[in-house]
């Protein structure tokens, strides 16, 4: 049975894995527990949430039984002894309303299986069409799939690695649908109806329609299947009439962008590009003002510094003098600095004032034991005391 497993999944879950646990713990220990309520808030959301589908599928949809549908049952119970499933899930047939699909899921414990209404229709006379989709969601469970999601779920958002294990899974569970199926055609042809529809299946050339395949090399279905949860069906339909044969490799350039871009699960890469949006939009609502306040701060920083060698020339004057100058000219300082701050003197005191367009710093004198000038400095008009250069704030 270790066939039906695709290679890369047992790795690739492993990693997400760890990953998730490891995200779990920093955010249990960065919040103080505060996460373990939102896990908590989560759960309960999830519970109503799933309730509500299984109340849903046991109202609407029509059990599978030796005495309801017993050709879907028996193909059902065949399926299961081919996996190897001892203790069966509960099988369904839903309405479908024109979707052709079928899942699994669980719920306290238990295990559904539930095919959608077309499917069962659009594969009337084509038993093997049937059997590869209960196959497919029976691997989703077969490889506890539905278990672990907590866990893993702050790393399968981490961009490439999220998307790379939804699509080994769905490549594993078409392996499985493909054990189901008899033959490797039934299970081809399975797949083409999810491209072609419920009638033109029938009709579709499976030769031909696997020509498509060098499309998928580009750059932009390159990137798009590497940020979505799904292979292109035509990939799916290759790997089921050989789980071997060569595919055409992604076009490299489309990794790049790929790695900015959330996995956004089922919901899809649209849905993955407005996640990344909506990430960036609040990195730069954070970032944006912190930038703001970090430029503010530096060009305090450099007044400061700058200005030392006026209020250095306004010590030795005074010093020298004993007596305060006039103006900055009279004591040979030039009433701008480098970068375009002003300077301004009171003579009447010797207070320093450097105007800046986001403030004002103030530096008094005063003189210490030895009678030499020392300089302290405050905010002045306009400007915030967060922004003074620490020196300042001391």
């Amino acid at each position: 049975m270790q066939d039906l497993v695709y290679p890369r999944e047992r790795t690739l879950g492993a990693i997400t894995l760890v990953l998730g646990v490891l995200i779990w713990l920093l955010l249990v220990v960065g919040t103080v527990g505060i996460a373990l309520l939102f896990v908590l808030a989560g759960f309960i959301a999830y519970l109503f949430a799933q309730s509500a589908l299984i109340a849903h599928i046991k109202g609407n949809g029509v059990e599978l039984t030796p005495a309801q549908f017993p050709d879907l049952h028996a193909a059902f119970v065949a399926c299961c002894e081919r996996l190897q499933i001892q203790k069966r899930p509960k099988a369904y047939v839903l309405n479908g309303n024109g979707g052709l699909n079928a899942f699994a899921t669980k719920f306290l414990g238990v295990q559904y299986v539930v095919v959608l209404s077309d499917v069962v229709d659009a594969m009337e006379q084509y038993a093997g069409g049937v059997r590869f989709y209960l196959g497919h969601e029976l691997g989703h469970l077969r490889m506890k799939h539905l278990s672990g999601t907590l866990l893993r779920g702050p790393a399968l958002w981490i961009p490439l690695l999220g998307a790379a294990y939804s699509r080994a899974r769905e490549s594993t569970c078409d392996r499985h649908g493909l054990a189901c199926a008899g033959s490797p055609e039934e299970a081809a042809r399975a797949l083409a109806a999810l491209s072609a529809g419920s009638q033109r299946w029938r009709n579709l050339d499976v030769a031909t329609y696997q020509r498509q395949l060098e499309e998928t090399s580009g750059f932009w279905m390159s990137f798009h299947e590497l940020i979505a949860g799904y292979p292109w069906l035509t990939k799916r339909t290759a790997r089921v009439l050989n789980p071997n044969a060569p595919l055409p490799s992604r076009n490299p350039l489309a990794y790049i962008p790929a790695l900015i871009v959330p996995f956004s699960g089922r919901l899809g890469g649209f849905f993955s590009m407005l996640i990344l949006v909506y990430v960036v939009a609040i990195l730069a609502a954070i970032a944006i003002p912190a930038y703001q306040d970090y430029v503010v701060r530096a060009r305090f920083a450099l007044a400061m510094n700058d200005s030392r060698a006026a209020r250095d020339a306004l010590a030795q004057y005074y010093e020298q003098r004993q007596t305060i100058p006039d103006s900055l000219e009279g004591a040979g300082i030039s009433p701008e600095l480098p970068n375009g701050e002003q300077l301004e003197l009171d003579p009447q005191n010797m207070v320093l004032t450097v105007v800046t367009p986001q403030g004002q710093l103030v530096f008094e004198p005063s003189k210490d034991d030895r009678g030499r000038i020392t300089w302290s400095c405050s905010a002045g008009q306009g400007t915030r005391v967060q922004y003074m250069p620490q020196a300042c704030r001391r």
